[in-house]
């Protein structure tokens, strides 16, 4: 080993605290990049193999009821490779135990075989048995949460017949990776399961014998689904067909979809903020290295090491800073892409989880690790390789200041000296404080961008739960109903209110875009269910056309006084040219909202129903529920409080752990940026501080100094922090944006005041570590130090 590579590994412990400080900041951009992209791959991964092996279909269509002759000439489509026709139906469970009503979705097997696609995974018992028309399967969390296990059984009412049913296996199915129920918002396994029953049974329960409402098809390689989808709707046009579409908008694999384009933006967005910080400081220690060794580095080029050796030297030193980064990043991050790849299997009821990240990511996280270092490094290498023996051996050349108006400005207002010396130092060297300030920016700006996402989500619930939505529950009938029955809703134990609502599912035509929506109708004034503009005011749709939000007239490339081609699928299953007459800013979901009157009118219609929102007395909702059990038309029950209770579980949940990953982050490039520059600080002032000393100044006063320049520097670091804070929160509302939600940009006070209260206390905290060496120095030998 030569003398020059001793001296790197003596250079490298002496500062390995400073080190370490960089090498954590480095490690957090690594270990995000790697646990974003980790949990994207696992998540792609797992979501490929299970959809393979259980062969999830490509193309889905329902109809009103359809012969199941019509199948052959629906597997004739060019590009079909295999077809699949179904039961489906809705009930509603009288669970043993529990007052309240729980929802089935009631899917059909084929007779003695499974299924050719959407196959369930049996987790546990078996499936039910050839002829066996009580025997049914569940899906696992909803028997979970329940606490089913095969040989247990409840009641259904299945249009109008109590029967009960026996649970004799539980399963997972790709089609239900994340369950959620009609009308719900989130998934909640207690009161929403799936029910796989065989088909002798669910033909006879719906009146389908012989016949089908649900069709799947899996695509040949390479076909495409646009022309599979348009030859299928002319074959159930017939039959009452809603219209087929293609897995991106399988409400399942939406949402998950929607979690996979978090989870790469995420990737965008953060690692590079901690490889640009890292790069700051490495080339603020590496330049003070630099000049506190000029004499080292003129003796090394005098006994023959040359330019390169000596860059190379310093970037190798660089380099193991990074060496050490990229280990702990690749430690923590696998680490933590493996925990939050089980956390979302579970969440989104994956059976198993295919974590492998590729060796790839490894290699691109270590050389941007690797880079951003030696970019940091670079330059200072390059200074010291420039150095000539001679001039390397001599003391640097003093700094030439001069007196400016600032200096005069500070004399006038008579500061205390030790206030002076703080600011003269900020002021002779701008650039360095200005850099030291932007790398606590960002620690200020990466609190603000995971808080803000508290009081976004608390603005969605208030305005989805609270404005409008006021309704305690909404009753969900199979099938439209005459708005009449609202007296006998009116009449049930409880309710206080009834309004009525209809949904037409349609597909809406703007030229060449397309896109198939629900259709929201509501009368003028309703007041348990509204349409609200982000402001919250209420927004109603005028008579003769349609409402539409904000997403969707930009995915049709509509705007306000437009003209839009409206193809109902239920109803009259009529296409009008309706004019666009409002467009109204939300956040959940893609509306397309028409006046009650005027659709009834457009129908030719009698006012009818097919939701009916309520208010409830809470004190006879036992009694409701138990009535609603026996209502053959009634196919659920979605209790709001439920809804809301189970959303705000779920987001409270998430929050907990990104707020608490964000913070440490915050908490290490605080440490990170203010131990290193109060390092730096007390290296280069040493002999004033001890010449402060020596003439009578208390240690506090000198320390003063010291602290007092590392939080000066980070309260101008504030408004900047605060700028990117609000930056990067745009651009995260942006990136995870989709047609099931988007995330309004809620900055509020205390969330600018909780990023700048972690920084300045963790700043602070670093700044008093440093401080301590101040009680070790020297003054003798500080003093006999040469300039």
């Amino acid at each position: 080993m030569q003398a020059i590579d001793r001296k790197l590994l003596r250079d490298f412990k002496r500062l390995w605290l400073q080190a370490l400080a960089i090498a954590m900041v480095l490690a957090c951009g690594v270990s995000i990049l790697l646990t974003a992209i980790g949990m994207y791959d696992a998540m792609s991964v797992t979501r490929a193999a299970y959809y393979e092996r259980n062969r999830f279909a490509d193309v889905f269509a329902s109809a009103n009821r359809a012969p199941l002759s019509l199948m052959a000439e629906i597997e004739q489509i060019e590009g079909v490779l295999s077809a699949e026709a179904r039961i489906r139906g809705e009930a509603i469970l009288d669970i043993p135990g529990r007052i309240r009503t729980a929802v089935g979705q009631i899917l059909s097997l084929p007779e003695g075989g499974m299924p050719v696609l959407n196959v369930p995974l049996l987790v546990s018992g078996r499936f039910p048995g050839p002829g066996a028309v009580d025997e049914i399967v569940v899906n696992a969390p909803f028997a979970e949460e329940n606490g089913f296990v095969p040989g247990d059984s409840f009641s259904a009412n299945l249009r109008g017949q109590k029967r009960e049913l026996t649970i004799v296996g539980t399963a997972l199915s790709p089609e239900f990776v994340y369950t959620i129920g009609p009308g719900a918002m989130m998934p909640d396994n207690e009161s929403f399961g799936i029910l796989w029953m065989t088909e002798r049974a669910a033909a006879a329960a719906f009146d389908m014998t012989g016949a089908f409402n649900e069709v799947s098809l899996a695509l040949a390689t390479g076909a495409q689904p646009e022309p599979v989808i348009d030859a299928l709707d002319d074959l159930l046009e017939l039959y009452g067909g809603l219209g087929a579409y293609d897995r991106s908008e399988q409400v399942s694999d939406a949402f998950l979809d929607a979690e996979l384009k978090q989870l790469r933006g995420m990737a965008m967005i953060l690692p590079p903020i901690f490889f640009a910080i890292s790069a700051f400081l490495v080339s603020m220690v590496m330049s003070r290295i630099i000049a506190l060794e000029r004499s080292e580095i003129g003796l090394l080029k005098a006994i023959g090491y040359s330019d390169v050796e000596i860059c190379l030297h310093y970037l190798m030193l660089a380099g193991l800073v990074a060496v050490v980064g990229v280990i702990i990043g690749w430690g923590a991050g696998t680490v933590l892409a493996r925990t939050m790849a089980w956390q979302y299997a579970r969440f989104f009821d994956f059976p198993y989880v295919i974590f492998q990240v590729s060796y790839w990511v490894y290699a691109a996280a270590g050389l941007a690790g690797l880079a951003t270092t030696s970019i940091g490094a670079s330059q200072a290498a390059l200074r010291a390789a420039r150095l000539a023996p001679a001039v390397a051996m001599q003391p640097p050349a003093p700094p030439n200041f001069k007196r400016t108006f600032i200096d005069r400005a500070m004399a006038r207002v008579q500061l205390r000296q030790s206030t002076t010396m703080i600011l003269r130092s900020l002021l002779r060297w701008p650039l360095r404080s200005l850099l030291t300030s932007l790398g606590l920016a960002l620690a200020v700006a990466s609190v603000i961008a995971s808080i803000f996402i508290n009081d976004a989500l608390d603005e969605i619930v208030d305005l989805a739960f609270y404005q409008t939505n006021r309704q305690d529950a909404m009753l969900v009938f199979a099938e439209e109903v005459p708005e009449t029955a609202l007296e006998d809703i009116r009449r049930l134990p409880g309710v206080l209110q009834a309004e009525s609502q209809q949904f037409h599912v349609a597909m809406l035509r703007n030229g060449h875009l397309e896109k198939r929506i629900s259709v929201d109708a509501r009368r003028p004034g309703s007041d348990l269910a509204r349409v609200l503009d982000t402001n919250g005011q209420p927004v109603m749709p005028p008579p003769g056309g349609l409402l539409l939000s904000t997403r969707l007239a930009d995915q049709l490339d509509l705007t306000e006084g437009g003209t839009v081609e409206v193809e109902f699928l239920t109803g009259k299953r009529e296409t009008h040219d309706l004019r666009v007459t409002g467009v109204v800013e939300q956040y959940l979901g893609l509306g397309a909202y028409v006046d009650y009157d005027y659709l009834n009118a457009l129908f030719r219609q009698a006012p009818r129903l097919t939701i009916a929102n309520v208010t409830l007395d809470e004190s006879q909702i036992d009694a409701l529920h138990a009535e609603i059990k026996e209502i053959p038309k009634l196919t659920g029950l979605i209790e709001m409080t439920e809804n809301r209770r189970s959303f705000e579980d779920t987001i409270e949940e998430n929050i907990l752990v990104m707020n608490t990953i964000y913070i440490v982050i915050a908490v290490l490039i605080t440490v990170g940026v203010s131990y290193n520059a109060a390092r730096i600080q007390l290296s280069e002032r040493a002999r004033e501080l001890a010449s402060l000393r020596i003439l009578g100044f208390g240690r506090a006063e000198v320390s003063y100094i010291l602290v007092g320049e590392i939080m000066l520097i980070a309260l101008v670091a504030q408004p900047f922090g605060w700028l990117f804070g609000s930056w990067i929160a745009a651009a995260m509302t942006d990136a995870f944006t989709s047609d099931l939600y988007a995330i309004p940009l809620v900055l509020k006070p205390h969330t600018f005041a909780t990023g700048s209260l972690v920084v300045l206390a963790a700043a602070f905290a670093s700044a008093m570590v440093v401080r301590r060496r101040l009680d070790r120095l020297d003054l003798v030998a500080v003093m006999k130090t040469r300039e």
